[in-house]
């Protein structure tokens, strides 16, 4: 699908990545473009997987979810079968990722209480040891990535 990008689609991304709020038309007037021609190189890029989805971020501490951390955890290859559909149905958790290293999972989570928190990795232990790191700030927020026509190097 790379190939299939112009310039046009990437000023279009970009767009949307800081505004995905942003009216059609208006996104048009800035690309010049019609609005239907917009829509239909979104319409495209949503098909083709490359708009994945549109999320709207929240202030988790406006609701009450002061600690934010990540752990570790060792996860042997014949859990995985029962881990997954666990750790999907834990509305704490942000994000899971399977990592390479000592630990095969990083979790990142959030809760109102340590307590909270602490409950959430004595359940986690059933699959395995943890290591659990708290923030204390973060100095650069989840961001996007550039896009780029071609990916640098080729």
């Amino acid at each position: 699908m790379e190939k299939e990008l112009d310039e046009t689609d990437l000023k279009i991304l970009k767009i949307l990545q800081s505004n995905a709020r942003m009216a059609v038309k208006q996104i048009a007037a800035e690309v010049n473009l019609s609005s239907p021609a917009v829509s239909a190189r979104i319409a495209r890029m949503e098909e083709h997987d490359i708009i994945c989805e549109y999320q709207t971020k929240l202030n988790y501490h406006l609701f009450g979810y002061f600690i934010k951390a990540f752990i570790n955890l060792e996860v042997e290859p014949k859990q995985k079968p029962e881990f997954y559909p666990y750790i999907k149905s834990v509305p704490n958790v942000i994000e899971c990722n399977c990592v390479t290293g000592e630990y095969a999972m990083l979790i990142e989570v959030a809760f109102r209480k340590t307590e909270e928190l602490d409950k959430f990795i004595n359940e986690l232990q059933h699959f395995g040891k943890t290591r659990t790191q708290i923030v204390f700030s973060t100095s650069v927020e989840h961001r996007n990535m550039p896009v780029l026509l071609q990916p640098e190097g080729q």
